[in-house]
């Protein structure tokens, strides 16, 4: 590659007035050819170096403080640091912090603290939540009736001490048996086709119920499906139901069970089908209904520009959750009732009856 016409002429100037640079020398300083030294050297150009007085890039900061200082600005003022000079400022945490509550409890608890000579001081003053509420204004809310609720109050001690303190039945079988109610949210069907599915769970233990539904062809059983595990979670963690002995207090019912200590027991159901039963806390569906919901609306498109509006049904499903200790004393019961009926009137072959109709003489 021949070098251009002024470049020859600068490189024979050059060449003319220096003394001639060995190719050993040249090429053991620069460690590059000296075609490529003569080169960079004579067609690059000498970098330039940027001016710092010559920058016209706007500083957003100094336009800011020139439009609030117009005065200063016009008169050539600098703006100036302030006297105490910049104080960094204390920070704070998100308010999706799990150290927020600890925080605002400990401002609470300040606040209580430096007003609490206060509140004491004035009369029928109380503090509910940090807050110093007035308690007459709060009792017209709160007992708007005293005499009342110390007349109904009454009533339930009198109630609590009929009969020596002997609870009844209904009331002796709520505190030692555990029962569940669960309702579920309207379901897009109607009270035909989830009354069969209801007929169909009823009577089964809660986990052959979601195998049922599991394996179900209907549409509606994934919903059921869901509402079993709800209830199912809800009967654990509310009632303590279905935790056998983990740890759960045990009825005076558990204690006269003989399915206890995992020894399985054979009941009779009301169907007359034969049940086992292992686990006296196992959880059972007692009762299963169905209640109709509110209508929808949906169009029907005919023939001829024709609409129709169809009734779409809503349906809810309610589910009785208990334990099987509850099915082996309904047993109990009824073995103890049909023994009684079978011993109390046992035809006998003439048996001894007392004399009727006795006179002072014969009746021939």
């Amino acid at each position: 590659m021949s070098l251009s016409a002024p470049s020859r002429r600068l490189a024979s100037l050059c060449l003319s007035c220096n003394p001639p640079i060995s190719t050993t020398t040249l090429a053991h300083r620069t460690r590059i050819p000296i075609d490529a030294a003569l080169r960079r050297t004579l067609s690059s150009s000498q970098p330039r170096r940027a001016d710092s007085t010559s920058s016209d890039k706007p500083n957003p900061i100094l336009e800011e403080w020139k439009r609030k200082n117009p005065g200063d600005a016009a008169a050539g003022k600098r703006p100036s640091l302030p006297a105490g000079g910049l104080t960094p400022q204390s920070g704070d945490i998100a308010a999706s912090s799990i150290f927020e509550d600890e925080r605002r409890a400990q401002e609470q608890k300040d606040a209580e603290d430096a007003e609490g000579a206060e509140g004491e001081e004035e009369p029928g003053v109380m503090k509910v939540g940090g807050i110093r509420r007035n308690s007459e204004i709060m009792a017209r809310l709160l007992d708007p009736n005293p005499a009342a609720r110390e007349k109904w109050e009454k009533k339930m001690v009198v109630r609590s001490l009929r009969k020596g303190g002997r609870l009844n039945k209904a009331l002796f079988l709520k505190r030692t048996e555990r029962e569940h109610l669960s309702k579920s949210h309207n379901l897009k069907t109607s009270v035909k086709k989830l009354g069969m599915v209801a007929r169909q769970i009823a009577g089964k233990t809660l986990d052959d119920a979601i195998v049922q539904m599991r394996f179900s062809k209907k549409k509606v059983a994934i919903e059921v499906l869901e509402q079993l595990e709800k209830a199912r979670d809800e009967a654990v963690v509310m009632r303590g139901m279905g935790l056998g002995l983990v740890g759960a207090s045990k009825s005076a019912t558990d204690e006269a069970n003989p399915a206890k200590d995992d020894k399985s027991l054979e009941i009779q159901l009301k169907d007359g089908k034969r049940h086992k039963i292992s686990d006296s806390s196992a959880i059972y569906i007692d009762q299963a209904w169905v209640g109709r919901g509110p209508y929808g609306k949906l169009p029907d498109y005919r023939a001829r520009g024709r609409v129709f509006i169809m009734r779409t049904p809503w349906t809810s499903l309610s589910l009785v959750l208990k334990e099987e200790a509850t099915r082996v004393r309904e047993f109990e019961e009824r073995e103890e009732k049909r023994k009684k009926a079978v011993t109390r009137n046992v035809w006998k072959h003439l048996p001894d009856r007392p004399v009727q109709l006795q006179r002072q003489w014969y009746s021939w």
